[in-house]
């Protein structure tokens, strides 16, 4: 996948690797994706644009919020901006915001990895806030990318983990909109078309 070329939803992601700031260790250490290593395991890659700014420590609480679940659902979380991950160390231990953050931050001060994912700003040399689910598998199942001046919703992003979960274990089905655990799925086939708000009732 070349940097010109952003890889796209249902495409595979290739092998990479990044320096991290893992606040549950208190230690410095790597995060090397590669589908043969994930044990069945999710990925989400939450990207933001800057240590010691403004919306981004909102952001990593309100997804500190939900990592728990998430961590219970097959998920890892891992933020990543173009800062070191000794910026990271420095943020993490005085911004009283990111108290509760127990999963790694990691370092693409090259913006290489932030290239791959189409968020890096060449102008300013930081990445857009985007937010990307990877398969057990190594599929880029799911995109969203934020300007620098909104930020985003982690019980949504709770939400869709849990529809892509569910459905990883049932193929057949599709979530319709608003989907949560226990609510009605839709299977796509002859009888349903035209017919989507009686298999709804």
């Amino acid at each position: 996948m070349s940097e010109s070329s952003p890889i796209s939803v249902g495409h595979l992601v290739p092998a990479f690797e990044l320096d991290t700031y893992d606040p549950t260790a208190a230690e410095f250490g790597k995060f090397s994706f590669d589908p043969a290593s994930r044990h069945g395991r999710w990925t989400v890659l939450v990207f933001y644009p800057a240590d010691f700014t403004f919306v981004c420590p909102t952001e990593l609480a309100d997804l500190a919020e939900v990592q728990e679940p998430m961590k219970t659902l097959g998920y890892d979380l891992v933020g990543v901006s173009t800062d070191t991950k000794y910026a990271h160390f420095a943020w993490l231990t005085s911004e009283k915001l990111l108290a509760g953050v127990k999963y790694p931050l990691a370092a693409d001060p090259t913006g290489r990895v932030s290239r791959l994912f189409g968020v890096y700003d060449g102008g300013s040399g930081l990445a857009l806030r985007g937010t990307f689910v990877i398969s057990p598998d190594g599929l880029l199942i799911s995109s969203e990318v934020n300007f620098y001046n909104v930020g985003r919703n982690a019980t949504e992003l709770l939400r869709k983990a849990e529809a892509n979960a569910y459905l990883r274990k049932h193929p057949d089905e599709a979530c319709p909109a608003k989907w949560t655990p226990g609510a009605k799925t839709l299977v796509p086939g002859k009888n349903l078309v035209g017919k989507v708000f009686e298999a709804l009732q």
